[in-house]
């Protein structure tokens, strides 16, 4: 599994507006994340900053840079950035993040 952690920004007065875009994820986009072998997928607010902080892992790096190029995500892009930096394509100004640290343990059975 890979893991990979990345930062964006939230345009301010729109925290309510995200939570509640990302409560209603089209059922095509969730289906999609899967396919591209997203597994566990979160993001956090930092209200202090607007910055969001987005956690995943994947299965492989290859399949899920195909994403990005997929229909129902370009029409993601283009209805969330109304209320986020993004760049031209309106895809989401992304940070990727450097994992630093790291404490898992597996459960033991």
């Amino acid at each position: 599994m890979i893991k990979k952690m990345f930062k964006m920004q939230l345009l301010p007065g729109f925290k309510e507006e995200y939570e509640k875009r990302h409560q209603l994820l089209w059922p095509e986009m969730r289906e999609a994340l899967k396919e591209h072998g997203a597994k566990h997928y979160v993001i956090y607010l930092d209200e202090a900053t607007n910055a969001l902080i987005g956690y995943l892992e994947i299965e492989e790096e290859e399949r899920w840079q195909k994403m990005k190029d997929t229909a129902i995500n370009r029409k993601w892009w283009d209805y969330m950035a109304d209320i986020m930096e993004t760049n031209p394509d309106h895809s989401p100004i992304t940070q990727d993040l450097v994992e630093v640290f790291s404490l898992y343990e597996k459960e033991k059975r």
